[in-house]
Formats: C-alpha cells, sequence, structure tokens
C-alpha cells in the first residue's frame, strides 16, 4: 500500500547532525526515516518539514534557509531514490520514473516575520505547505499551547491575525498548503472562514479520544471534511492515549473515529517521525505496511485503506497545488 506522509522532522534532525559536527546521511541512517526504511515502507511521498524552534533560533528566517540548503543537498546526493514535487504532476512524473516524491514543507509561520514576500520566497525555494504556528505565538496566530499561557483569558478570542489573515490568502493564491497542526481552536475557525481552499492538519488525532489540544474536536473534524480537508494521524503516544503509548490499535481507533465524524475522505498519514519520542509499535517508517494489515484486518475495505494511506491527501494535493 502506497504511503504518503504528511509530516516529519527528519531534516531537521540532519541539520542539528551538522550542527554538531556529527552528519548523517539520508539515505540510511539511525532515525526514524531515511530512504531505505521508505523504500522498504513503499513511500510514494514524503512531506519533510522544516521546524524551527523559536526560543533556540535568533533569526527564524536565517535558520529556515540553512535547512533548506541542507534539504537541497540530500535531494541532490539521492537523486536516483528522490525527487521534488512543485506541482501536482510531479508526483505522477516521480513515481513513473521509480522514485519518491518529496515536498518541502515548514513548520513555524514566525519565520515569514509577518511579510508574504517573504512566503514568495520560500515559495519559489520550493516550500508547498507551511505549518501556521508552532507552540509559540507569532506573527500570524496563536498556538494550541496558549490556554497554558498564565495571562490566558477565555473570553478573549486568540484568533489569527490580521497579518495571518493576509497570509493565509496569499498561500491560497501561490497554490500552498496551509496548515492549522498547532493552531488554536480560535485560529482554526479562522482559517475555515478565510481560506478558500482545502486546508490541513498534517499531524493531528481526535480530541474527544485523547484529550491533548493538538487534537481537533469532532467539530473541527466535521469543519474539516466539509471544507475538503485532511488531518494526518500522528503517531506520537501523547496524541493517541492517555497512558502517551505508540499503538497501533490507537492508531486505528483514531482513523475510524475519524471516518465516523467526517468520512473516509478527511483522515490521511501525518506520522511526526523524528519530531517524536518514546518507544513507538511502528518503530520507524518501514513498519507502514504494519498499519495497512491492521485497518484490514479491523475491517477496513481495500479502497479505504488506500483512501488513508495516499489517495485522500494526493486529492487534496490536485485541488490545491499549481
Amino acid at each position: 500500500m502506497k504511503v504518503v506522509d504528511m509530516h516529519c522532522d527528519t531534516i531537521g534532525g540532519l541539520w542539528m547532525a551538522e550542527k554538531k559536527g556529527q552528519p548523517k546521511s539520508l539515505r540510511s541512517n539511525d532515525m526514524h526515516l531515511d530512504l531505505m526504511k521508505m523504500q522498504k515502507g513503499d513511500y510514494l511521498l514524503q512531506n519533510f518539514a522544516l521546524f524551527v524552534f523559536l526560543n533556540d533560533q535568533e533569526d527564524p528566517l536565517e535558520t529556515v534557509l540553512e535547512m533548506v540548503d541542507v534539504y537541497d543537498r540530500h535531494l541532490k546526493a539521492n537523486g536516483d531514490i528522490l525527487a521534488p514535487v512543485y506541482c501536482f504532476d510531479d508526483i505522477g512524473k516521480n513515481a513513473a520514473a521509480g522514485k519518491i516524491s518529496s515536498m518541502l514543507t515548514v513548520e513555524e509561520g514566525a519565520v515569514l516575520k509577518g511579510n508574504p514576500y517573504v512566503l514568495r520566497v520560500l515559495y519559489r525555494l520550493g516550500v508547498r505547505m507551511l505549518t501556521l504556528t508552532w507552540n509559540f505565538e507569532n506573527e500570524i496566530g496563536y498556538p494550541n499551547t496558549i490556554v497554558k499561557r498564565e495571562d490566558y483569558d477565555p473570553a478573549k478570542r486568540y484568533g489569527l491575525k490580521e497579518q495571518g489573515i493576509e497570509i493565509v490568502r496569499e498561500m491560497n493564491r501561490l497554490g500552498m498548503i496551509v496548515d492549522v497542526s498547532h493552531l488554536g481552536d480560535d485560529g482554526f475557525w479562522d482559517v475555515v472562514k478565510y481560506s478558500d481552499k482545502p486546508f490541513v492538519a498534517s499531524h493531528s488525532n481526535a480530541r474527544s479520544l485523547c484529550g491533548h489540544t493538538r487534537n481537533l474536536t469532532d467539530e473541527m473534524i466535521k469543519a474539516l471534511a466539509d471544507h475538503g480537508g485532511v488531518t494526518g494521524i500522528n503517531f506520537c503516544g501523547d496524541f493517541l492515549n492517555e497512558n502517551g503509548q505508540s499503538r497501533v490499535e490507537d492508531m486505528v481507533r483514531h482513523i475510524r473515529h475519524i471516518v465516523n465524524v467526517g468520512g473516509i475522505h478527511c483522515v490521511g498519514l501525518g506520522t511526526d517521525y523524528d519530531g517524536i519520542e518514546g518507544e513507538l509499535e511502528l518503530k520507524d517508517g518501514s513498519c507502514m505496511q504494519l498499519l495497512a494489515r491492521e485497518l484490514e484486518r479491523q475491517g477496513f475495505k481495500t479502497s479505504d485503506i488506500e483512501a488513508i494511506f495516499h489517495q485522500n491527501v494526493l486529492d487534496l494535493y490536485r485541488e490545491v497545488l499549481k
């Protein structure tokens, strides 16, 4: 079963390894994802996120540009296996050439510094998805962690800022995918209001099954589905159950719930590999077919598993990417 994964933090791991003077290879490494594991797992497309941790970086834009350079060098070094995606048709062309597709994304809207021109530059560098916030407030809006702040006022609205609305509209115009994972609840509803295109929660699960604020409420799942969007099942144990264990049975439980709430077309995969810790039942990308087999064992039809593993995300990419 071909795999399309909307989120991993592998490039950040490679960037950090270089910073420490201990470079690793995208082809084969000791992380959750490398190309050998992806081939074994039958990957069609991997979104590679450039995650910038604001507390550690003086200039988030400079940091993300460093990561773009790391990504480009690894992409070129592995051109026999991996090929970039700039438009939807590239995915089919890459598959026909026997290559895994690679889509560049950014996780932390603060790298834009509130400027649409930076967004356009990143688009020209190949970025095709932007996670509007991580866990910090930025020029775009507020993260879901806002409820944990000492100055949080439940009577106040913490949605998209004016610059955030402008960024969402410019992303729609460019053909860049809006990602609401990490965005606060008020911001989610603003994206529903202001985005003319389908959007994603690239690595979020169902809040009614696991109460983490990173997960989506049933109302959000319905709205996402109505907007043509997709949420990617996150393999992090903290988002799967209250015990923090990453188990296949809980992944299937979240998938079934999301399907029951929003329909078969609104759920995909967003592993968060190399951005999560702890013991994982699906220990790395080579194990993805174990999830497909468990879905089949629990009564999901082949067409439904195809929708979850790749088709739903591909349909959204077809509509949004130019």
